[in-house]
């Protein structure tokens, strides 16, 4: 595993509480697909009922790696594959539902209403949405994938992680404990 990069909680806090996530409260490097997935399963640990999580980064990025392995994190044993085609596919962990969205293929930003997030969100299900940056979805932790322009790692991803979440925001020491708990495996 990657060591962490920055881990910037207690300074970024202020800025969540105005819900304009500017800096990123947290940022690392992932080496592998494998680290991304150890990573996205570490945010699941902290995650709950209710939470919406956005994924952003260009294509190729990671963000269905995240997904796969947010996925696993809540113990989901089905496969987590790409929902561009359907929008939304739903998967029961046994203690929570995880609602994964892609926006990929919507025309229109006047589209998402139709998917119900708050909805999904209400019932108790968790909503994690692969290019939910188009549209303004709401409080979230917002969780950016970026390709690493070095040769010698083809695989690397930085991840940033701002949060314009109150729930999250409570959270974040929880989650950077997990993430060093992550990197120190």
């Amino acid at each position: 595993p990657s060591a962490m990069k920055s881990c910037a909680v207690s300074a970024s806090e202020s800025s969540a509480a105005t819900h304009d996530p500017v800096e990123p409260v947290i940022e690392l490097r992932s080496k592998s697909v494998h680290d991304t997935r150890a990573i996205a399963a570490a945010v699941a640990r902290v995650a709950r009922a209710g939470d919406l999580i956005v994924l952003a980064g260009q294509m190729g990025a990671g963000k269905t790696a995240f997904a796969q392995g947010f996925g696993a994190g809540l113990g989901i044993q089905e496969p987590v594959t790409s929902p561009t085609y359907t929008l939304i596919h739903t998967f029961d962990s046994g203690s929570v539902t995880l609602h994964h969205a892609d926006l990929y293929r919507l025309d229109h930003t006047t589209e998402v209403d139709d998917l119900a997030f708050a909805e999904l969100l209400d019932a108790g299900g968790i909503v994690l949405v692969e290019w939910g940056d188009v549209v303004d979805l709401g409080p979230h932790l917002l969780i950016e994938l970026r390709t690493v322009d070095d040769d010698s790692e083809v695989d690397a991803r930085d991840l940033a992680m701002y949060c314009n979440d109150p729930r999250w925001s409570s959270r974040l020491e929880r989650l950077a404990t997990a993430l060093h708990e992550w990197t120190d495996q």
